[in-house]
């Protein structure tokens, strides 16, 4: 592998100028094919977990899928005739070619609103795309009462409004890391032109990576989260793979004082810090990967955008950034100082066990809370109150408590058993709203509910329901519905984390056995990653559980973590702690290879490289960080976790446990290196 990466590196230093157009050339061609072929995004069926999944394919069977749907809820706030604009909505609706079905005008039980459901066509994940005209027409109708109050909501338009919020989210967040990112790298090379390289690599990865996801999604369909991830991880090790490429040759360069070309030290740099960011990126490609066993369009999707975006990165630090060097021959600052690490790295070299033991015990301490981590998925009243359709949502649900949630019974027999079918479910609950296809071979009860999905007496309902429905004899049952999908989603996940953590740990093991040629050096990065993902987990418990830090981080606590985080940070940070472990790694093997004694290898090596890491730790966590101001819940927590991680995982990890570590176990770490 080191030759590949020094020939490469050598044909670029030497042609520069290709290498340049090069890149260029393969950013535009990846970001326009995306673009030319288009994305693929994930359908309803792609989304199916559980039992609530099984349920949805059988009412597909039967045509009797859920559609989108959406409320135009009429109330008087000022005067004005509520049945008249009700009726208004109804023949507007009624006129769109994008609606399917206008309901006859529900009044709420204290007569003060009327609400009129309209059912869309087409599937269920389409309404957002289409539901354009019809919220128009509803503001046409509020135009036309001004002494109303009328105002639409559903799925369709909540997922429009969250869509809406998540770009300009995402707009800020670049307006935030982009500038900071640049800060801290002009803090660390003291050259504008410098702190530049990688801040433009790692867009133009992120653009290539754009494109590269929106070809793979016609094989991985993207669940609309491709584009986050591309961003929160393209930043991250694009700015890392250049700095520890670049850092590695500034040294060079110094350590040569003149006496070699730069087409020499980009080989140098190469055959050292190349290796370790080609192994590092295919550590982040290889546990990315997965993600895919989790057996979710919405985890393949984030697979997919990490494995994209980080080949990208690769790519770019081995093919353009050699002759970007060349052509910036000398530019760039002095070493600044390492005082901080340094007084570290000598506290634990004088006292590797009581150092160790404490570091230990400090983060031991901060995984605790992760022993009360409640894991559900993430409800829609979990969105921003200040989105319309939100803000209409919740006053739908006060004015008609029994909307909050419903659930729906899914029965498929014999054309035959049809009525006797029908019969049995009016018995669960007594209610009227059944519905039969065609063919008579599957029914559907809708059984509406006045709890929210993640309320106790929602989820015992749900259970009261499906062992009912099982009860039904010879007949192929299952319960799906909005309290069903935001159980099922997490007993899903929770099913399969056990794999997922298993190949993951096998990957790292693997890889940084098959780097260093140690298997204690691999046992170790297993161990301190855990303890790395364990801690931050336990702080985000902490934070995010409770409600203590509401105010101070802009949120309202759901009282649980949303069921992808762990499973996603667990994935993610094992990928990117490779970064700093094999940096740090590679620098002490080449020490231990050229004769120095391991105890003199670990401290020079760890503290060589300190410098680069703390640096590359605090671009991480300005990106990961940017996301905690953002609205969705979800977000916030993934933001907030990996920050934490990796600050813990750079300063914690990688200066104080993995030194004492070292040099507590002496030459057996690299017994078979020498």
């Amino acid at each position: 592998m080191s030759d590949l990466v020094v020939r490469v590196a050598r044909w670029s230093a030497h042609h520069p100028w290709r290498a340049i157009a090069g890149w260029l050339l393969f950013v535009a061609v990846c970001l326009g094919a995306g673009l030319l072929v288009g994305g693929n995004a994930a359908t309803s069926a792609d989304f199916r977990v559980g039992e609530a999944g099984r349920a949805e394919a059988m009412a597909e069977r039967g045509g009797l899928q859920q559609r989108p749907l959406e409320r135009v809820l009429i109330s008087s706030h000022g005067g004005g005739d509520v049945d008249a604009a009700a009726r208004e909505v109804g023949d507007r609706m009624r006129r769109l070619p994008e609606v399917a079905e206008v309901a006859a005008p529900v009044r709420s039980a204290d007569g003060r609103a009327l609400r009129v459901d309209v059912t869309m066509r087409g599937p269920e994940l389409d309404g957002r795309k289409h539901v354009g005209p019809l919220l128009a027409q509803t503001a046409a109708v509020q135009k036309a009462h001004p002494g109303l109050r009328v105002e639409e909501s559903g799925s369709p338009s909540i997922s429009k409004d969250v869509q809406a919020q998540r770009g300009e989210d995402l707009s800020r967040t670049e307006m935030l890391a982009l500038p900071v990112t640049l800060i801290v790298l002009l803090l660390v090379f003291r050259s504008v032109v410098l702190a530049a390289v990688p801040l433009l690599l790692a867009v133009s990865s992120i653009a290539a990576g754009v494109g590269l996801s929106m070809l793979a999604s016609h094989v991985f369909p993207d669940a609309g989260v491709g584009t986050n991830v591309i961003l929160l991880i393209g930043m991250a090790v694009g700015v890392d793979y250049t700095l520890f490429y670049l850092k590695r040759e500034r040294e060079e360069r110094a350590r040569a004082q003149g006496r070699l070309s730069a087409e020499a030290l980009v080989e140098l740099a190469a055959a050292t810090s190349g290796r370790a960011v080609v192994i590092s990126g295919l550590a982040v490609a290889a546990s990315s990967a997965t993600l895919y066993l989790a057996g979710d369009v919405i985890f393949g999707s984030l697979a997919t955008g990490a494995i994209v975006v980080t080949l990208a990165a690769v790519v770019s630090s081995l093919t353009v950034l050699p002759a970007l060097l060349v052509k910036l021959g000398r530019r760039g600052g002095g070493r600044t100082p390492q005082r901080g690490t340094g007084r570290v790295l000598r506290a634990t070299a004088r006292r590797p066990v009581l150092t160790l033991a404490v570091a230990l015990a400090a983060m031991l301490a901060l995984a605790a809370p992760l022993l009360g981590i409640r894991l559900t998925d993430v409800g829609r009243e979990t969105y921003s109150r200040d989105l319309p359709a939100m803000a209409a949502f919740h006053r739908v649900n006060d004015a008609f408590p029994e909307l909050r949630s419903t659930h729906r019974v899914v029965v498929e027999a014999d054309p035959g058993r049809a009525d006797e079918v029908a019969a049995a479910l009016r018995t669960l609950t007594g209610t009227p709203r059944l519905l039969t296809s065609a063919d008579r071979r599957v029914t559907v009860l809708e059984v509406p509910f006045p709890h929210y999905p993640s309320t106790p007496q929602a989820q015992e309902s749900l259970r009261d329901l499906r062992a009912a429905a099982r009860a039904l004899p010879g007949v192929q049952a299952a319960v799906t519905g909005d309290v069903a999908r935001y159980a099922d989603y997490p007993e899903h996940q929770k099913g399969r984390m056990p794999l997922i953590l298993g190949a993951l740990l096998l990957v790292t093991f693997v890889i940084t056995v098959r780097a260093f040629r140690s298997v204690v050096l691999g046992v170790v990065g297993v161990l301190l990653n855990l303890l790395s993902a364990a801690a931050s987990l336990g702080l985000l418990t902490l934070v995010f559980q409770g409600t203590w830090a509401e105010g101070l981080l802009g949120f309202t606590s759901m009282g649980s973590i949303g069921s992808r985080v762990p499973l996603f940070l667990f994935v993610i940070l094992f990928g990117l702690s490779m970064d700093y472990q094999m940096f740090v790694l590679s620098r002490v093997q080449e020490l231990v290879r050229g004769g120095v004694p391991a105890r003199r290898a670990v401290l020079e090596g760890i503290g060589g490289s300190a410098r680069v890491v703390t640096g590359a730790a605090v671009v991480m966590v300005t990106v990961f960080a940017s996301f905690v101001p953002l609205h969705l819940i979800e977000m916030k927590q993934i933001g907030f976790s990996l920050a934490a991680a990796v600050l813990l995982d750079a300063f914690v990890i990688r200066l104080v446990i993995l030194p004492a570590a070292l040099l507590l176990l002496g030459d057996a770490a690299w017994r078979n290196i020498r």
